[in-house]
Order: structure tokens, then sequence, then C-alpha cells
């Protein structure tokens, strides 16, 4: 599905979707860990990579991927993510469960949101 209206709003670090009267803001720490690059969902049958401490990324620049999706240019470098309308759709609908999961991966590999910071677990 593709959206109507793209904003970016660079002040709050969201990118917002607009699908009929439906709007939706997503935030760029959001974005940015559940990216569709081969980084984070992994090559093949290779298992990605979990980003952490991304709380404070921002999306510098987007552009169209052809009439198929958008690349989003974050400030930590990360620039490989093509998402295209139904992914992005799919993230706004259900950011909630999409959320969830990736706070949960987190806790179980003992990571953080917060950049520099370390999660020490005593047994």
């Amino acid at each position: 599905m593709v959206p109507d209206k793209i904003l970016l709003h660079k002040k709050s670090r969201q990118l917002e979707l607009t699908y009929g009267d439906q709007s939706y803001r997503l935030d760029a720490e959001y974005l940015r860990v559940v990216s569709p690059s081969a980084e984070v969902r992994g090559h093949g049958s290779d298992s990605g990579t979990l980003p952490s401490g991304k709380r404070y990324v921002s999306i510098d620049h987007i552009e169209a991927a052809g009439n198929y999706a958008l690349k989003l240019l974050f400030d930590d470098g990360h620039d490989s993510g093509i998402y295209t309308w139904d992914y992005l759709h799919d993230l706004c609908v259900n950011e909630d469960k999409h959320w969830q999961e990736y706070l949960d991966a987190l806790h179980e590999q003992g990571k953080s949101r917060d950049p520099d910071t370390q999660v020490v677990r005593l047994m």
C-alpha cells in the first residue's frame, strides 16, 4: 500500500506516513532497528545482527527507491535498507508487536537501547 503523503520530521526524529485519513508517526529508532537490510536481517541462512544503542538515532535523508520503496539514510551511517511500501505499511499497523519483539530480543541478549551502555546480569 503506497502512502498518500510522506513527511520527515527531523526535530522529533519521526517519519510520518499518511494512508487516506489514517496517519502514522514512526520513530527513527524503530525504523533503524527493524531495518530490512542484510546487516539486520541476515544473509540467506545467516542470522542478522540485533541493533542496540540506537535510542538517539536520526534519519538524515529519505530517497525514493524506484516506485516501490523508500531508502532511509540514518545519522549512524546505516543506509542499506530498502523499505518497500508493503513493509512500511506493516511497520505502521503492527508497530506495537514489532517494537515488543525488539525489546524482548534486547532483553534476551543483554543489550540496551542506550548507546555506550552494557547490561550486566548477576547470577
